[in-house]
This record gives structure tokens, sequence and C-alpha cells, in this order.
């Protein structure tokens, strides 16, 4: 076996001396050829990209029922949330996505020299992205805007300025209903004053305890791709990729287009409540 696998031509394996087929060495021993493949591998990520959908699904369902329970809450704790830095984390992830499309279509190009730089532009990106997210993070912590039983907010300011935030809170309280409208604004369960005073630390403490699971969860998924980008990345500086086989690349593409779009879906349902 050492003798013919000596004697087998580079990127062929010795199966072919022995009669069959070639077999390159980037195809694995179990598949037939290299289309077979990479229909395996993209089936098997396909699969997994539905059970993260349906996980973060789960997160989303728990977002729409406290959200329709109690919407005054998110509007009153949005206020809390800095949109511009949201927004910028957006056009990041955006950006970071089409570095990565160009860099599947690099590598189905053989074009090695492009793919590294794409590749390394997707990873600076995901970088920003956490550096932004770290900055977040922290002036939560220094406000005391924090989950659960943890929230003890210190009088932050609003990220939108005190009239805008004093008139969106105030709303929903001092509007009072109008004609034609069947409910009130502010369920009557919950009185004008708990709603903007001693009912909030409780009620919005739940909200950022969803803010930081949804966020926080998505945070992960990120760093999940940094690793497998990080993979690919080296692969493609010792010259693995060719036009028949860049699965590796196509596959991890598609986790980076997931993480993406969760985000797409995230900054518009906690950053802009009105």
């Amino acid at each position: 076996m050492n003798d013919l696998t000596a004697l087998a031509p580079h990127g062929v394996s010795a199966q072919s001396e022995q009669g069959h087929h070639p077999h390159p060495d980037y195809v694995a021993h179990h598949f037939d050829s290299a289309e077979q493949q990479f229909d395996a591998g993209k089936l098997g990520v396909w699969v997994f990209l539905v059970t993260e959908i349906l996980f973060f699904s789960g997160l989303f369902c728990a977002y729409a029922v406290y959200r329709g329970n109690h919407p005054e809450v998110f509007v009153y704790a949005h206020h809390f949330l800095d949109k511009n830095l949201g927004a910028l984390n957006t056009a990041v992830l955006i950006f970071s996505s089409l570095t990565m499309a160009l860099a599947v279509r690099a590598a189905q190009l053989e074009q090695r020299r492009a793919l590294i730089a794409f590749l390394l532009v997707t990873l600076l990106c995901a970088f920003v992205f956490l550096g932004v997210k770290y900055v977040e993070y922290r002036q939560k912590w220094e406000h005391g805007l924090l989950w659960a039983g943890r929230y003890h907010a210190t009088g932050q300011e609003s990220n939108h300025g005190p009239e805008a935030a004093s008139a969106d809170r105030g709303a929903a309280v001092a509007a009072g209903p109008r004609a034609g409208e069947t409910t009130p604004a502010v369920p009557p369960e919950l009185p004008p004053e708990a709603t903007a005073s001693e009912d909030a630390p409780r009620l919005v403490g739940v909200f950022f305890s969803i803010y930081f699971a949804m966020t926080g969860l998505h945070a992960l998924h990120v760093i999940g791709g940094i690793g497998a980008v990080t993979w690919i990345l080296a692969r493609a500086v010792r010259g693995d990729f060719n036009r028949f086989y860049f699965g590796p690349v196509d596959y991890v593409g598609l986790y980076w287009h997931l993480v993406d779009l969760v985000w797409i879906f995230l900054f518009p349902l906690l950053y802009l409540i009105h």
C-alpha cells in the first residue's frame, strides 16, 4: 500500500493505480466525486442552519409574547439603547456579508490572494462588531441597565434626548384615549404612575433580560463565526482551495449570512421601537 501511494500522481489516491477512477486528495474516501462531497456538505450545513433558525425563533417568540403583554415597557426601555451604535453594527455586518460572498466567489475562481483579502476584511468587520457591542454592554453595566433582578438604573439620560424621551414615555399616559380608539395606550392594569416609576425597574429588568439574551447569544455566534473564518483563512493561506474544491468556504459563508440576518431582525425589534 505504501509503494502504491508513493507512486500515485499528486492529487490522486492510490485507488487509481488499482483500476479505480482517479480520486483527488481533497475528496474524502467515502465520496465518489467532489460534486457528491459538496452536495452532501451543503445539505448538512442547511440542516444545521435550520436548527439555528429554530433556536432563535424561540427567542423571538419570547420577545413577541412579552412585547404583546407589555408594549409600554418596550417604548420606555428602548430609549436606553443607542440606535446609532446599533445602526453602525448593522452596516458593519451587511458589509461583512458582501466580503464573505466575494470570498466564496474568489475561491471558486482560484483567486487565492483575493480570497485571503476578503476573509481578512470579514474578520475585521466581525471584531469591529464585537468592539461596538462591548461599548454598549459597558454602558449598560455602568448605568445599572441589567437583566431582571440586577436592574438598578442610575439615571442615565435617554439616547434620544431628554425632550424626545419624555415625550415618548409620556405619550401613552398624557394623550389619553382618542376618538375611535377602543383600547387605551397604557393597559388599565398598570396605572400611569406605576408605568413611569414604581413598576419600571421590575418590568424594564425583564426587557433587558431579553435584550442581553438575544444580543449575547448572537454575539456568541459571531465569535463562532470568527473561529470558522479563521479556519478557512488558514487553509486558504495553505492553498487548499481550487475551482473544484471550495466547499468549506461556501459552508462558512452560509453560516455567516445567517448570523447577519439574525442581527438585521434584532436591530429594528430592539432599537427602533416607537
